[in-house]
């Protein structure tokens, strides 16, 4: 059995105008959206900023409430839940935000930021006992210890990056949602932070939904890539397979995009024209059809489905061949 099911999940939100404030349109942020995710398993979402992937990701564990749709916890949904019922489940799934600095309370100590989970969920008896767990948190993530009176202002964007960890890590949760974990860190310490979250998943068999832009360290990280664009997955698959053979044009405009340190390489650049469509009013057809080099007189008119094209292989795509040796 799968650790998380996501079926058909929708967020819409309302653009409310006028003077009563009534509902006239809504933001589709997440259209319909469905996938799985393992026990340890790490499944990478990636797409342009404001295709959803960061309202997905929050749906997922109920920071946001989703419109429609299942989230299935092992086994169970979590969307029906509520009060007591769902806080219990909180210490199931845990995030780590973009922002290693504004997601940490500025006028509060690392142990508080990182004991409240344990005070919330009732894991320590006393507080020797929370000063302790802290502590080794703390050592865990790679801090010292004796950082726990520190604030959040006296220490480096990758050690905040790092308390952030600890914090999710303090309720042992069976999933964490990385929101763009990484993308606000200098590169080097982009490298110690996946590493790090790599050698927590090796000894605790965590699984990861780790979303990004960037679809160099989402190979690198992930078993499986979901590639998602106005609120939709377009493609998925096994990670290394998908960047080395993409069959959506979309994923292969962000595969092109990815910087290529041998310098004699002859990859070409898609240059992808116009901008991300509204998701307020969505294309007809194919979503990404105005924005497609390849796009025929049917992408304008008929929606794709996400069909399986090859083992573990989807995408949204009618254009997409069955033969995976064609990149």
């Amino acid at each position: 059995m799968n650790l998380l099911e996501v079926r058909n999940l929708k967020v819409h939100f309302p653009v409310r105008d006028g003077l009563f404030q009534r509902a006239k349109q809504s933001v589709r942020a997440v259209d319909d959206v469905s996938f799985t995710l393992g026990a340890g398993e790490t499944v990478g979402l990636v797409g342009e900023s404001g295709c959803g992937k960061t309202t997905l990701g929050r749906a997922v564990i109920r920071l946001i409430e989703p419109t429609s749709g299942q989230v299935l916890f092992s086994g169970e949904d979590i969307t029906r839940l509520g009060g007591s019922a769902l806080r219990s489940h909180r210490r199931k799934f845990q995030m780590i935000f973009q922002d290693p600095f504004g997601s940490l309370d500025p006028r509060m100590s690392v142990e508080s930021i990182i004991g409240k989970a344990l005070d919330i969920h009732r894991l320590a008896p006393n507080r020797a006992a929370r000063r302790q767990r802290v502590e080794e948190l703390l050592r865990q993530v790679g801090l010292d210890a004796s950082h726990v009176r520190r604030y959040p202002h006296e220490f480096s964007g990758g050690q905040r990056q790092r308390i952030g960890i600890a914090r999710a890590l303090a309720v042992e949760p069976e999933l964490i949602v990385c929101d763009e974990p990484v993308s606000a860190l200098d590169v080097s310490v982009q490298a110690q932070i996946i590493n790090l979250l790599q050698d927590l998943q090796r000894e605790r068999r965590i699984a990861y939904l780790f979303v990004a832009h960037d679809l160099a360290v989402v190979k690198h990280i992930s078993r499986r890539i979901l590639v998602m664009y106005l609120g939709r997955i377009v493609e998925s698959g096994e990670a290394q397979e998908t960047c080395r053979s993409p069959k959506h044009p979309y994923t292969k405009a962000l595969i092109s995009a990815v910087p290529v340190v041998d310098p004699v390489s002859k990859r070409k650049r898609i240059i992808l024209a116009g901008d991300v469509p509204s998701p307020i009013n969505p294309p007809s057809g194919c979503p990404f059809h105005p924005r497609c080099p390849a796009a025929e007189a049917k992408c304008q008119s008929e929606q794709p489905a996400l069909r399986e094209i090859g083992t573990g292989r989807w995408v949204a795509c009618h254009l997409a061949t069955l033969d995976m040796r064609q990149p």
